[in-house]
């Protein structure tokens, strides 16, 4: 491909529209030149904004679990009676549990009705609730639940009395899951 000078082209111009004169065609020219650098500029502002957006969503704004950490379990109530008329034994108990629930997105989340699980030796035997609500970007929030032991499940579990008759102890572990969405930049919205 030949490239023609400047002046050629101007004087194509002139020849092709006879009313107009050099100074008139180097200026449409130029109006030409500025739109087209206008357009590629535009573009390639364009491009570079979906570029960075993918990179920070794939990388810094990236969705990550929220941690949850069971702080403290207290038995707050403990009620015990035997029924000889039905051959049952009765137990209630309420535990007070402290959890924190750690956000480590760098934008806030949005979570759902959820709930914590207390099991025994892979059977739940509790059950609290977490009401829905917001953490913010790199936010911890304390939580206060009160989490009811259904008892029968525990009672009648072959390995509970053979548990506290040797030493008092109950493998008892907690579960939370917690499922929300993390809106970034009000584009993505991930769960």
């Amino acid at each position: 491909m030949e490239v023609e000078p400047f002046r050629n082209k101007t004087e194509k111009l002139s020849m092709d529209h006879p009313h107009t004169t050099t100074s008139d065609a180097a200026r449409v020219l130029r109006k030409r030149r500025k739109r087209r650098n206008i357009c590629f500029g535009a573009i390639a502002l364009l491009v570079f904004i979906i570029i960075l957006i993918t990179i920070l969503a794939f990388t810094v704004f990236k969705a990550k679990r929220p941690v949850t950490t069971v702080d403290s379990v207290s038995l707050s109530d403990l009620n015990f009676s035997v029924d000889l008329a039905r051959f049952r034994v009765l137990l209630n108990a309420t535990l007070d549990v402290d959890l924190s629930i750690k956000n480590p997105n760098k934008v806030g989340f949005k979570y759902r009705d959820s709930n914590a699980q207390l099991n025994y030796r892979g059977q739940q035997i509790g059950e609290a609730p977490i009401p829905a609500g917001k953490i913010s970007a790199d936010q911890t929030v304390p939580m206060n639940l009160t989490l009811t032991v259904m008892a029968d499940r525990l009672i009648y579990n072959s390995r509970f009395f053979s548990d506290v008759a040797t030493g008092g102890i109950l493998p008892l572990y907690a579960v939370t899951r917690i499922s929300g969405k993390v809106n970034v930049m009000n584009l993505f919205k991930i769960q």
